[in-house]
């Protein structure tokens, strides 16, 4: 997708793991993933870095970033910073330190702060049942995925202008897109 931020989300996973002694639950990581992009939003009218938002089952998550903790797509950025699936848990990569994750601004590393103190010891169960009942943009697809529109996550942060603020979003895709193919 058009302005991902892959290294900055490969970083806010690794963040998460190492907060959590190196390796962390897969679905833990993903609520975590999700809520740092919609904390993002809440404080600072945009996303921290930009993924695509969808709901599952098992609650709302960062549907890329996603993709990349499974495996599904390979990456140099991701494979910089995260280890490496095994079973249930993703490892930081050897040797990572929360000093060198140079892609997260003061402002990014107080979001995930401010989260693992409120969410670091939840189980990932928890955490999931907290973003069905806690983040109402999130519909439960039945067994399958739906989009969350960043206008939704908006209107449920009471954001006075939703549409607005997603059509910013939108834009920078856009303008990522072209950038893209211009090289």
């Amino acid at each position: 997708m058009y302005g991902y931020k892959e290294r900055k989300a490969a970083q806010v996973a690794a963040y998460f793991a190492i907060k959590e002694q190196g390796s962390i639950n897969v679905l833990k990581l993903a609520k975590l993933l999700y809520l740092a992009e919609r904390e993002s939003m809440n404080r600072f009218d945009e996303p921290m870095f930009f993924d695509r938002l969808v709901s599952m089952d098992h609650g709302p998550v960062t549907s890329i970033a996603l993709n990349q903790v499974n495996g599904l797509t390979q990456s140099t950025d991701w494979d910089a910073y995260i280890a490496g699936r095994t079973g249930y848990e993703i490892k930081a990569a050897e040797g990572l330190t929360l000093e060198s994750l140079n892609e997260l601004s003061k402002a990014d590393l107080r979001i995930l702060e401010d989260l693992w103190d409120s969410f670091g010891e939840m189980s990932q169960y928890q955490l999931r049942d907290w973003t069905h009942t806690n983040c109402r943009e999130w519909e439960n697809p039945h067994g399958s995925s739906k989009p969350i529109p960043h206008d939704r996550v908006f209107k449920f942060l009471g954001k006075e202008h939703a549409e607005l603020l997603s059509e910013a979003v939108h834009a920078y895709r856009e303008k990522a897109q072209m950038l893209e193919a211009s090289c």
